[in-house]
């Protein structure tokens, strides 16, 4: 009688155990969908801009709740205006951003450099501060060197 209530009683959790396992699955592929059935901007405000190949072959990450870095905030592209306060980037996704300079952000080349060395055309990577209206106080420019004209940006990205 003992061996049959425990093996019932078995057979009653791998019935149990399978069912929340495809349960779980279910309800996971359902979550993936609606994930992807979302347009970019929900799913990027979702997810955030997530990680690709940029401009002159270098990793970016648009601000986002998924962004990196401490601040969570990095624009990659190429300065297309420059005034004394602010660049604006063109992202290669064809976007552009606002970043505007202070007194504290640092401008990097291989050495050192200053917000003078910016100038329109110039490949970037910014981090900074988001701002509510979608611009970036930026805390570091970083100038890259330009994209050779055989370089492909269409390379996969591996984790």
């Amino acid at each position: 009688m003992k061996n049959k209530m425990l093996i019932s009683f078995v057979i009653g959790l791998f019935v149990i155990g399978g069912g929340a396992f495809y349960g779980g699955l279910v309800y996971g592929k359902s979550q993936a969908s609606s994930a992807q059935n979302l347009s970019a901007a929900p799913r990027q405000q979702r997810f955030g801009q997530g990680i690709g190949l940029g401009q002159n072959g270098q990793f970016n990450r648009q601000a986002g709740p998924g962004a990196l870095g401490r601040n969570g905030n990095f624009v990659n592209g190429e300065i297309i205006a420059k005034d004394n306060l602010s660049i604006t980037v063109k992202d290669p996704g064809g976007g552009s951003k606002i970043i505007f300079l202070s007194g504290s952000t640092q401008v990097s080349k291989f050495i050192a450099g200053q917000p003078s060395d910016l100038s329109v055309g110039q490949s970037v990577m910014v981090s900074g501060t988001a701002n509510s209206d979608g611009s970036l106080t930026a805390q570091m420019i970083q100038l890259r060197p330009p994209r050779p004209e055989n370089a492909s940006s269409t390379l996969p990205v591996r984790f």
